[in-house]
């Protein structure tokens, strides 16, 4: 394993903020989230149209553009979290198409894995059944399977939350094959689950910091401006309708949530415009988090 210290796998992790100034990163993401979110849309409005045969297909891509693209924009962190020289985005997006399906392959390995120690945990529990022991074994077994489960139980979801749910995307990034990249996992849950674990809390503190960072620009912003559009422009909606859209509300979720809404054309740039800043609010936490995850997958990793 890495003989990195503690502080300077820490000092990694909180290097992760300088992904805010990745623009190729920065495109990729933007890009990501709009087209998936049009698409989300467009499935959405075939669904309520009843247009069975497209809904399915606008729903497959929304998930296969935010899927792929995700993976680009963590391919391009990567990169810059190892050092390496920034690719062109569609090289990055090339290798995503290319890679990306490594994943759901570890994660099938791992699910696997998981099923089947759930199958022994409950082969156990049936074997502590008193019509299967005898009224005498059956309890003492359960008494030994009852601490053996809840530890085992407890560390399993603790390494498939701190370890392979953020690390196995970074793994394949990095450009590791599927049995590598699960070996790696492994050896990470075996040898370093606490470091991981703690290395993970700080990559989310930062993250929510820099989406409190974030909220507060947008809703001091949001709110000035929306007052002033009222006063100075003369928009002809309540303010509150002004910054729906730096929550992602359109005109017809605000209609169906009872909220008023305006049918001037500069309520609904209003709308349009606060949808870019919700996708732009939603960017800076992400690739801060995505380049989080690279840093602890790079500081635990085989020299």
């Amino acid at each position: 394993m890495s003989h990195r210290s503690p502080l300077d796998a820490l000092n990694l992790v909180l290097g992760s903020v300088d992904a805010v100034r990745n623009l190729r990163a920065w495109y990729v993401l933007l890009a990501t989230f709009a087209m998936a979110g049009l698409l989300t849309a467009m499935a959405e409005t075939s669904l309520a149209q009843g247009l069975s045969r497209w809904w399915p297909l606008h729903a497959g891509a929304a998930l296969f553009v935010a899927f792929y693209g995700g993976n680009a924009a963590g391919i391009l962190l990567m990169d810059e979290a190892r050092g390496a020289a920034a690719r062109e985005i569609g090289d990055a997006v090339r290798a995503s198409l290319l890679t990306a399906h490594r994943l759901l392959l570890v994660l099938l390995l791992v699910a696997t894995a998981y099923a089947l120690l759930a199958g022994a945990l409950l082969a156990l529990l049936w074997l502590c059944r008193s019509a299967v022991t005898g009224p005498l074994v059956g309890p003492l077994l359960f008494g030994a399977v009852v601490p053996l489960g809840v530890v085992s139980v407890g560390l399993a979801l603790l390494a498939l939350l701190a370890v392979v749910v953020p690390l196995a995307a970074p793994g394949v990034w990095a450009g590791g094959r599927v049995t590598d990249i699960v070996r790696q996992l492994a050896r990470l849950v075996r040898h370093r689950l606490p470091m991981v674990a703690l290395l993970m809390a700080a990559v989310s503190v930062l993250t929510a910091g820099v989406g409190a960072l974030v909220s507060f620009v947008v809703m001091a912003g949001g709110r000035i401006v929306a007052q002033l559009g009222v006063v100075v422009v003369g928009v002809d909606v309540p303010a509150q309708q002004l910054m729906a859209g730096l929550f992602g509300y359109g005109l017809r979720s605000l209609g169906a949530a009872g909220a008023p809404t305006g049918s001037t054309a500069h309520g609904a740039a209003a709308l349009v415009g606060g949808g870019v800043v919700f996708v732009l609010a939603l960017v800076l936490p992400g690739l801060v988090y995505l380049r989080g995850t690279c840093s602890v997958y790079l500081a635990l990793s085989d020299d």
